[in-house]
């Protein structure tokens, strides 16, 4: 008889009602995952991610995991269930917040693992078996209980009639007077799903939207099937809130108290576990929804409080960040329905950015005293380690901007950042700025402008025009519509040169290096994983689909005698890496005559650190390949190219194409907004009195066709 109560570390685990066989598995990864958590440390855990590029091991190991719980505001006395614990990626934030957690799990191995990776938690009890077996010997003393994941599962935990009523039921015999259940689930009438994901646990189209099969292993529900469910049981007291893109890697939650504006949902491509469909606009449709009210009904997932509310209504999480500065920014009611905002920092290395943040508002607060802008006041909190501010009504200035530029209202557009300047110069010879300083975090209400947000202001006096220029850049980056905006009357307004601009780009550049460390961001890890998004046939030909194909996508094309066509290419396997750096291998077919490259679908620069024949570099030997850009050359190896059609074509000489040969290419390639590398292209085509037509044929034969210097 094998022992049933032991320790890992300080986790006691359970075995009295485990079956002997674990009844559901992601396979021989589950192995990996043990090693993995065995044998590193918690902050090791992103970067196996990037290196692993696995499904299981980022969804089981990613910090964005435990959003969903991390925003619950706890005093660390409670007492806490979480129902269906597997590897643990919830259960170690709940036990930084509250004094007990019980998990419930049917798996043996991922209740290791959970264990194993959480082993210094002694307020963590693991019991692993069916929780209706379970069930019984639970206390009933419990300030929470969680359903992540695992409320659409009842039929097969419970298997009554009524599995998910007699759930609830079950669940409620063990909450204290006051105490809540909280549910994360999919919505089975999400956009997403309707926009060509596939259902989460089925893997198939439109599963849940056209209706469940009875032997299905899990079913998710509509909002109004959910509230079906509570007043069947005569549940009166429950709240919905919204993760953003989903439950599982949430960075937005809203609250039917705070519901999105129309421009907010902008993740709406990138789905992790598989490759996805699009079948249409989702951001354009979310727009549309958000307009009518319809909101709540059609977003991708639902946290489900049963009980009393919190006081928190929106959050947001800077996810995406090196350790010193991930922080969450609240939206709370107070007692008397005021509302406030709160930053957090979401790791220790974070409470010296959260209280910078008072030192910005005192500066700021100096150099704009007399002013017409009006710096939000900002207070910590006892503990010094949160960050309040006024909660300010108004519109948005990027918003004032849209309405204009969608009208056609230049007029007005020109006037809105003639004023926006005027009030940003004022005190610029103080050594203060806030680099920040956009249109987004402007709130406008009549006369009074209101900075709501100066997170990055630093202790330097900036040029008012390079932070202007930062406000049009990041206003044009913000929303694919906005890019109708054509900006360089503004840098010529700014007193901007194309060296200029090239400059503020490239600093732009180090400083999200700045903020976001080393580490994959999520779009990038989503790029690491191989999904695909794909537009079927029949819909191609729609105009602006967002996010119809990464615009970092490479595509090889080969031309054996008939020209380049889309037949004979293919989407190349490898990715850029954190660096920016691809690099090809292309094995050529005998009677090649060309290959090109196009090393995005986005205007670019690119530079060729390598092009290797069979091996050898192209600049050690006779010359074999010529290279012929539909870009303009800028120096020895890089190529700025001022077009959404990019491509590089690597001609064979004639003496080369019956043999079967191999190239290898390896380039960096930066993305450039098109008006920038407009910008730049008519500054060099001026500077040399050239069109990009009229170059000499010798220089736009490219580097490796001449002699090169090192």
């Amino acid at each position: 008889m094998q022992q049933q109560i032991f320790k890992i570390g300080d986790v006691t685990l359970n075995f009295r009602h485990y079956s002997g066989m674990d009844l559901y598995s992601d396979g021989d990864v589950e192995d990996e995952i043990l090693s993995i958590v065995r044998n590193h440390r918690e902050e090791e855990y992103p970067e196996i991610i990037e290196q692993e590029r696995s499904w299981p091991i980022f969804y089981h190991l990613s910090r964005e995991r435990a959003n969903i719980v991390e925003w619950i505001p706890m005093t660390g006395r409670e007492r806490v269930l979480e129902v269906g614990s597997g590897c643990g990626a919830i259960t170690g934030m709940l036990a930084s917040k509250a004094a007990e957690v019980t998990c419930v799990d049917l798996s043996r191995k991922r209740s290791e693992i959970n264990a194993v990776r959480n082993n210094t938690c002694g307020n963590v009890t693991i019991h692993v078996g069916n929780f209706r077996d379970i069930e019984p010997d639970l206390p009933n003393h419990y300030d929470y209980i969680f359903l992540i994941g695992v409320f659409e599962y009842a039929q097969g935990y419970i298997g009554t009639e009524k599995p998910y009523e007699n759930f609830l039921r079950m669940l409620f015999r063990h909450l204290t007077p006051g105490g809540r259940i909280v549910i994360a689930i999919e919505n089975r009438l999400g956009l997403k799903y309707l926009a060509g994901c596939a259902e989460d646990h089925l893997g198939t189209y439109f599963s849940g939207i056209q209706g469940y099969r009875p032997d299905s292993d899990a079913t998710t529900f509509s909002r109004n099937g959910l509230i079906r469910i509570l007043k069947t049981m005569g549940i009166r007291n429950y709240h919905f809130y919204y993760p953003y893109p989903d439950y599982k890697f949430m960075n937005l939650l809203y609250s039917d108290q705070y519901l999105p504006h129309a421009s907010d949902l902008l993740d709406n491509v990138y789905n992790f576990d598989r490759d996805r469909l699009i079948l249409f606009n989702e951001k354009q449709a979310y727009e549309n929804l958000i307009q009518d009210g319809m909101y709540p009904a059609f977003a991708n997932s639902f946290e489900l409080v049963i009980g009393p509310g919190f006081p928190t209504i929106f959050a947001k999480y800077s996810g995406d960040r090196a350790e010193p500065f991930r922080i969450r920014t609240d939206i709370t009611v107070d007692a008397a329905g005021r509302r406030l905002i709160e930053k957090h920092p979401l790791t220790p290395a974070a409470v010296g950015h959260i209280q910078s943040m008072y030192s910005a508002y005192t500066a700021l607060s100096a150099r704009f005293r007399g002013s017409d802008l009006e710096i939000n006041d900002c207070r910590l909190d006892q503990t010094g380690n949160i960050a309040r501010f006024s909660y300010v009504s108004g519109i948005p200035l990027s918003e004032l901007l849209d309405y204009c530029l969608f009208k056609d209202d230049m007029e007005s557009f020109h006037k809105l950042f003639d004023e926006y300047l005027r009030r940003i110069r004022f005190g610029e010879e103080e050594a203060v700025s806030d680099y920040d300083l956009i249109f987004s975090n402007i709130m406008v209400s009549g006369p009074i402008w209101t900075v709501i947000d100066y997170e990055w202001t630093w202790g330097k006096r900036i040029p008012s025009r390079e932070i202007a220029f930062r406000a049009l850049y990041c206003y044009r980056l913000e929303d694919r519509k906005r890019r109708i905006l054509d900006p360089r009357p503004f840098y010529q307004q700014l007193g901007l040169t194309v060296e200029d601009v090239d400059r503020l780009i490239s600093e732009e550049a180090d400083f999200q290096k700045y903020v976001t460390g080393e580490r994959l961001s999520l779009v990038e890890i989503w790029r690491a994983l191989g999904r695909k998004a794909v537009i079927p046939a029949e819909l191609e030909t729609e105009p602006e689909m967002p996010g119809e194909r990464d615009p970092l996508t490479v595509q090889v094309y080969s031309d054996i005698g008939e020209g380049f066509s889309e037949e004979n290419s293919y989407y190349a396997q490898e990715r850029y890496n954190r660096h920016h750096a691809i690099t090809l291998e292309i094995d050529l077919l005998p009677g090649t005559r060309a290959i090109r490259i196009d090393p995005a679908f986005a205007p670019c620069l690119v530079t060729l650190q390598l092009v290797a024949w069979n091996g050898v570099s192209v600049n050690e030997r006779p010359p074999v390949v010529t290279i012929h850009p539909n870009g303009r050359w800028i120096g020895s190896d890089s190529v700025l190219f001022a077009t959404d059609d990019p491509g590089i074509e690597f001609g064979i000489a004639v003496n080369e194409r019956e043999n079967k040969n191999h190239v290898t290419v390896t380039m960096t390639t930066a993305l450039l907004p098109a008006e920038v590398a407009d910008s730049v292209d008519e500054g060099l085509n001026e500077e040399k009195g050239l069109s990009r037509l009229e170059e000499p044929q010798s220089k736009r034969r490219g580097v490796f066709g001449r002699h090169r210097k090192h």
